[in-house]
């Protein structure tokens, strides 16, 4: 659904999200997944407030997952100095509540903000027999098409997941945990059985759909572009899989523009629910920013003149410490301090950008200084805060867009992508530089519709078409000239990085497949005190607490099913 619809879809999005915070009221079960007296038998509920639950918490879970696979790649800023200290078992828990079965609680997430949840999965398995027994056909289709999308998601980070035996409540507490495999056949198996109900003729059509507003034709292009993207991650491990992939492309029938696009709109609404966009709402607050951005990622787009930037970052001063004024201890630290060797020896920027973009390197631990109305902040993409016109000012709440912006789930720029990745495998140069180039373009032409969501700004220093032509012939112009196949994808993985842009669930798989691009910026802290790239995460802590059936992780080092690649050389500097 595009951010520029009616306000009539955002008052729907709060009315729905009241709703679910009343469903959330209730208490609920723990991820032992047994049956809770005090919920409404499925026979005695409405399909619609399942459905909406159901698709509001997708948009929440989405955003929080590839808010951590943005971390891990560099898109976003890590905070922490090694990843098993980062991102430990308890921080997992809302996901998988979200994903799972609510717990009836809010959990905060890594920025201390709680984030509350109903359970996907729960309320798809209470939304099907309703849904069966009275044809709504669409309602099932909507629900079967984002329950194969998480599952995969829960695959890609966590690697085998219960699911066969889950949400069976008091029959089975301690659900096995299935081969990831599996649960991908599984997820197919959803998306094809999605794509016939979306051709019947339902007895009802829902109340609400937050994402193509009763667009059936679209439901069942995002399904095969999730099939698209499901056939790309397997290509490791299935021979078949690319060419099941390339059937699809030819016949179709997948996002390819950006009225297709596969994303979830928030609100404005700041109380009772918030509803506005997460990176709006932790960051546009009365003490300024809460995050810092990625200096790797800004970096890589300012020394580009990216026309991007200015729609990405909104810059609070015009000055950082180190570089443009003098080093500052209390408000930038690192300003007086020498690059790490490994930092010199790989020639990574450190520490601080000139031009006001003020973020940190990966693995910055340092401590929060008065910063908050001096760090860059995000932008009118994706999280509708402002358009950064050179104004240098301080942020704060109602600024820009008010947080009406979207998480991205699959871009019709991503897709061209992904089909790049698929001839760069086939060595079809002549494909990955058309692809290249389309994706760009159609990045590049989204990002810039957001400009208007910010009506204080200053639109004169938006890209002009002379700007945006010559970026996308430069661009080109570098995968022309790449002396080796290495130099042609990392220019087609750093774009992709780019326009991946708030959401990275796409680039840590991508990244686990290919091992590109190989100039990340690494951790600031020497490997290997690091620990190595987490190649999945840890079970969530209620996972294994609850469910005898799964023991902790030993390590971030277990593969999922379809990362078959050698640790070395794949991540020459991840760590």
């Amino acid at each position: 659904m595009n951010i520029l619809k009616s306000i009539s879809y955002k008052v729907s999005v709060i009315i729905i999200l009241i709703i679910g915070m009343l469903f959330t009221a209730c208490e609920s079960t723990e991820l032992d997944l047994t049956e809770n007296p005090n919920l409404l038998d499925p026979s005695q509920s409405n399909p619609d407030l399942f459905l909406n639950s159901i698709q509001v918490d997708f948009g929440k879970v989405v955003e929080r997952f590839g808010a951590i696979g943005s971390q891990v790649t560099r898109i976003d800023n890590m905070n922490g100095r090694d990843y098993p200290n980062v991102y430990s078992p308890s921080d997992f828990n809302d996901l998988w509540s979200g994903s799972y079965q609510s717990t009836g609680v809010s959990f905060p997430d890594q920025n201390g903000h709680n984030q509350t949840f109903n359970g996907i999965l729960a309320d798809a398995r209470a939304l099907e027999p309703i849904a069966t027994q009275n044809n709504l056909y669409h309602h099932l289709g909507i629900s079967q098409v984002i329950e194969a999308y998480i599952i995969v998601t829960l695959v890609d980070f966590f690697g085998n997941i219960p699911y066969s035996e889950a949400l069976q409540g008091s029959t089975n507490l301690n659900p096995k945990v299935d081969d990831g495999s599996l649960i991908y056949d599984a997820a197919l198996n959803l998306l094809n059985n999605a794509i016939i109900n979306f051709n019947k003729d339902a007895t009802n059509e829902p109340d609400n759909d937050f994402y193509y507003n009763g667009d059936w034709e679209k439901w069942i292009t995002a399904a095969n572009t999730i099939k698209m993207k499901i056939f790309l991650q397997k290509r490791l491990v299935d021979p078949q899989a690319i060419t099941n992939f390339n059937n699809i492309v030819s016949d179709g029938d997948y996002i390819q523009s950006p009225d297709e696009d596969f994303q979830f709109s928030w609100g404005t609404n700041e109380i009772q629910p918030d509803n506005r966009h997460p990176r709006y709402a932790n960051n546009y607050e009365g003490d300024g920013a809460d995050e810092y951005m990625s200096n790797w990622l800004m970096n890589l787009m300012s020394n580009s003149d990216d026309p991007r930037i200015r729609y990405y970052y909104y810059r609070q001063t015009n000055v950082v410490p180190g570089a443009e004024t003098a080093p500052n201890e209390e408000t930038l630290s690192c300003s007086l301090e020498s690059a790490p060797q490994h930092y010199i020896d790989g020639g990574f920027t450190f520490c601080y950008l000139n031009n006001g973009y003020w973020g940190r390197d990966h693995g910055d631990d340092d401590g929060v200084p008065p910063d908050g109305f001096l760090r860059t902040n995000f932008g009118v993409y994706p999280a509708a805060g402002r358009f950064d016109d050179s104004s240098f000012k301080g942020t704060q709440q109602g600024d820009g867009g008010q947080g009406a912006g979207i998480t991205p789930i699959l871009l019709s720029s991503w897709v061209d992508f992904m089909i790049a990745e698929v001839a760069m495998e086939q060595m079809n140069t002549s494909s990955a530089r058309i692809a290249l180039s389309s994706a760009i373009t159609k990045s590049i032409n989204k990002v810039s519709t957001f400009g208007s969501l910010d009506s204080s700004a200053n639109l004169v220093f938006e890209p002009n078409a002379t700007a945006i032509t010559t970026f996308i012939n430069d661009r080109l112009a570098d995968f022309d000239a790449a002396a080796t196949p290495v130099d042609r994808w990392n220019v087609i993985a750093e774009q992709y990085w780019i326009a991946l842009f708030g959401n990275g669930i796409d680039a840590y798989n991508f990244y686990r497949r290919t091992g590109y691009p190989t100039t990340l910026q690494p951790n600031v802290e020497p490997f290997p005190a690091t620990g190595n790239f987490i190649r999945s995460f840890p079970y969530p802590a209620d996972l294994t607490t609850n469910n005898s059936s799964v023991d902790p992780k030993q390590n971030l080092d277990q593969k999922v099913f379809w990362d078959n690649n050698d640790d070395s050389p794949l991540f020459p500097i991840a760590n």
